[in-house]
């Protein structure tokens, strides 16, 4: 398989979970879509690296989270208001409109709270709502899997706080 094909490949499996990682640690759209971007272009610049150590989907949420926490780094962090959020709710076609609401209202309500914790946090939970592995997360992260299991507890404790508020 080209390198074309490989990368369309991944990008094709992978859009969604990058859509969702960058929509834990960015609340404005446009910002969201130069992100996506840019680990796109790393991870096209890095394809030819990919040795098969780790899963594709490990290697290509770490790049992301190298992206984000530069992003991050660089960004002046500030909480955002409800108005200003412009997510796209994830909505099943055989719920009603009522359900369907309810839903979106508490996916902002997540992301807007997932953004309020400190960035170890949220790495922690974008990944393990992606469904990682600890194993997955561990690698992704550089850190034992022990500490992910520490983080991601104190990183769900903090969320109940903000949820419960």
């Amino acid at each position: 398989m080209s390198h074309q094909q490989t990368f369309m490949q991944w990008m094709d499996s992978h859009e969604k979970m990058l859509k969702h990682i960058i929509m834990g640690f960015e609340a404005k759209p446009a910002i969201q879509e130069e992100l996506f971007q840019e680990i796109a272009l790393n991870i096209w610049q890095a394809l030819p690296k990919f040795k098969g150590q780790a899963s594709v989907k490990t290697f290509v949420a770490k790049i992301a989270h190298n992206i984000l926490a530069t992003h991050v780094a660089k960004a002046v962090r500030t909480v955002k208001a409800d108005s200003e959020l412009d997510d796209q709710p994830l909505t099943d076609a055989s719920s009603t409109p009522y359900q369907s609401l309810d839903k979106a209202q508490r996916q902002q309500r997540l992301r807007q709270a997932i953004r309020q914790l400190n960035f170890e946090q949220q790495q922690i939970v974008t990944l393990a709502l992606e469904g990682m592995s600890y194993q997955e997360m561990a690698d992704i992260l550089s850190i034992s899997v022990n500490l992910v299991g520490v983080r991601l507890q104190r990183a769900k404790t903090a969320l109940m706080k903000l949820l419960e508020a």
